[in-house]
C-alpha cells in the first residue's frame, strides 16, 4: 500500500511518517526537504527572500526527488506528504506574496497585490498542479490527513502566520476531493494516529505504539532543523 500522510505545516507529518514506518515496517520514503535545498538553490537566503524563479527551482527540485524514491519503493511505502504539498506552497504564495511574513496582517479572504512576477508565478504554478496532480493519482493508493490541530512551529523556516497554513490545509482537501483520492482523518497524539492508521489499513503492528515513537524521536533528533540564518551564521 502506498500512503501519504497529508497535512499542513507543523500538523507533525514528518513524525508521524516515521512512526508509523517503525510501527508497520512500510519502508518510508525520502525527499530533502525545501530548507536542506535552500542552500544551493538560494545561497545566504531564507525561504522568504526567495524570488519567483528560486522558488520554482525547489519545488521542482523536491517534487522530482519526490518521485525517484516513489517508484523505487513502488511496491509499498509510506510518504511525508507528496508533491502537493510544494504545489500548495507556491499557490499559496501567489495569494500571500512572496515573503508571506509580509502579508500577516491581511484578514481571511485577503490577498496582496498581485504584481508582474507574481502573475508569472501564478502561471507556472498552475500548470506544475495539473503535472503534480496527475503524479500523485499514480504514485498513491491513499491519504491518511492530520487534522490541524497543534500550535505552528516557530523555528524560523517554515510559513509564519496561521493564514498561510489554513489555506493551505482547505486548498489540500479541496484538491483530494479533486481527485476523489480516499482521504481519512485521524488526530490525537502519535500513538493515536498510529493505532487509528493501522486499524484503517489493516496493518499489522510490529511493536508497540509508544516504542514506535520513541524510535522516531531517536530519528527526528538527527534532522538538521536549524534556521537558514543559523545555518549562513555556522
Amino acid at each position: 500500500m502506498r500512503i501519504g500522510i497529508s497535512g499542513t505545516y507543523s500538523s507533525g507529518k514528518t513524525f508521524t511518517s516515521m512512526a508509523l514506518s517503525h510501527y508497520t515496517g512500510l519502508p518510508r520514503t525520502r525527499a530533502r526537504t525545501m530548507r536542506e535545498i535552500l542552500p544551493e538553490a538560494a545561497p545566504g537566503k531564507t525561504l522568504e527572500e526567495c524570488t519567483a524563479a528560486e522558488l520554482i527551482q525547489m519545488i521542482v527540485t523536491r517534487h522530482v526527488e519526490r518521485a525517484v524514491y516513489e517508484d523505487k519503493l513502488s511496491a509499498g511505502f509510506i510518504s511525508d506528504g507528496s508533491s502537493l504539498q510544494e504545489w500548495i506552497y507556491g499557490s499559496v504564495r501567489v495569494s500571500l506574496g512572496l515573503n508571506p511574513s509580509a502579508s500577516a496582517h491581511l484578514s481571511a479572504g485577503e490577498t496582496v497585490e498581485k504584481t508582474p512576477e507574481l502573475a508569472f508565478f501564478e502561471e507556472v504554478m498552475t500548470s506544475l498542479g495539473n503535472s503534480f496532480k496527475r503524479h500523485v493519482q499514480n504514485s498513491f493508493d491513499v491519504f491518511v490527513h492530520l487534522k490541524n490541530e497543534l500550535p505552528l512551529s516557530a523555528d524560523g523556516h517554515r510559513p509564519v502566520n496561521d493564514q498561510f497554513r489554513n489555506m493551505s490545509d482547505a486548498i489540500l482537501q479541496q484538491t483530494m476531493d479533486e481527485l476523489g483520492m480516499p482521504f481519512h482523518v485521524v488526530s490525537g497524539s502519535v500513538e493515536d494516529r498510529l493505532e487509528q492508521i493501522a486499524s484503517l489499513f489493516k496493518l499489522e503492528p510490529r511493536m508497540s505504539p509508544e516504542d514506535a515513537a520513541r524510535l522516531a524521536s531517536e530519528e527526528y533528533a538527527q534532522l538538521d532543523v536549524r534556521s537558514e540564518k543559523e545555518r549562513v551564521l555556522q
